[in-house]
């Protein structure tokens, strides 16, 4: 387990479940302390099951791969399951990071994937910052398979939701999912999609996007507890998945490179696929999320 701090913000990682950041919370000018990303007193961090708190990185491929499925219209291979579906957020959370290095306010973990049953072969990095102002992760993988493969990647952070919580996000479009989340299709936003006017977020029914051509900025914001979240990402990755049971007590805003179900999925990959590696290439991308006093 490793602590950064920097101004008011602290965060804990355990390198050795998936790389996690298992906590962040904020002293704000008032005094008050804010959990920024949704914590889990008592729970310990797990490769088990993913994680519903902190934010963890999604790699070789990000969401799903409906039946284990890895299909980018060329070459197709099974990968191994991790959940009734198939498999999900590929294999970053489910393993152990090497740290690199570790100061004050900083750490970097790697996670290198050498041997398995399909044929992913890669190196991983995470860089964490925490600033006075936020907290920034840069995160990269590179391709060591002797063939090119497609890859994705993307974070997944547990944001705090309460009943007056409020998302502002902008995007082209969206997936039309079926049944389970499948993409049958997209839509196009020609006003900025569901969360454009920024609407309280909490509902009775499940909330579940996967969001195509985003601006790279969402804000969470609940006036109850005078806590604002701006997360802010790369260009790359523009397709955010957005996620909450009904009535849960946290939303996702999850910023990733691909489509949900990009890996299986001839509509996903049609939107928003899964990106050409050949060996020795590197995807990378970086997100940050920056709390504000309302």
């Amino acid at each position: 387990m490793l602590e950064l701090q920097a101004g008011g913000l602290e965060a804990t990682l355990v390198p050795e479940a998936g790389g996690i950041v298992s906590r962040l919370t904020w002293r704000g000018p008032d005094g008050r302390l804010h959990d920024v990303l949704r914590s889990s007193p008592g729970e310990e961090a797990s490769t088990a099951a993913p994680n519903f708190f902190g934010t963890w990185a999604m790699l070789p491929f990000a969401n799903r791969a409906f039946g284990s499925v890895v299909d980018d219209g060329k070459r197709r291979f099974l990968v191994a399951a991790n959940d009734a579906n198939g498999t999900i957020h590929g294999f970053g959370w489910q393993s152990a990071w090497q740290v690199l290095d570790h100061g004050r306010s900083r750490a970097v973990l790697e996670h290198r994937r050498t041997e398995g049953p399909d044929p992913y072969r890669y190196r991983a990095r995470q860089d964490v910052i925490l600033d006075e102002a936020g907290m920034t992760i840069r995160f990269s993988i590179v391709n060591e398979a002797q063939a090119t493969l497609p890859f994705g990647m993307g974070h997944h952070p547990w944001f705090p939701c309460a009943a007056d919580t409020r998302l502002a996000l902008h995007a082209e479009g969206a997936l039309v999912f079926g049944e389970a989340f499948r993409a049958t299709g997209q839509q196009a936003f020609p006003d900025g999609g569901p969360y454009a006017q920024a609407p309280v977020f909490r509902s009775t029914e499940v909330t579940a996007w996967s969001f195509i051509g985003w601006d790279g900025r969402a804000r969470v914001e609940t006036p109850s507890t005078g806590l604002a979240i701006a997360l802010t990402a790369s260009e790359n990755l523009n397709c955010p998945v957005v996620w909450a049971p009904a009535g849960a007590d946290f939303l996702c805003v999850e910023p990733q490179s691909h489509a949900i179900g990009a890996p299986s999925e001839p509509a996903a990959r049609l939107a928003a696929p899964l990106r050409q590696l050949a060996p020795g290439e590197r995807l990378e991308g970086w997100l940050r999320i920056a709390p504000e006093a309302i």
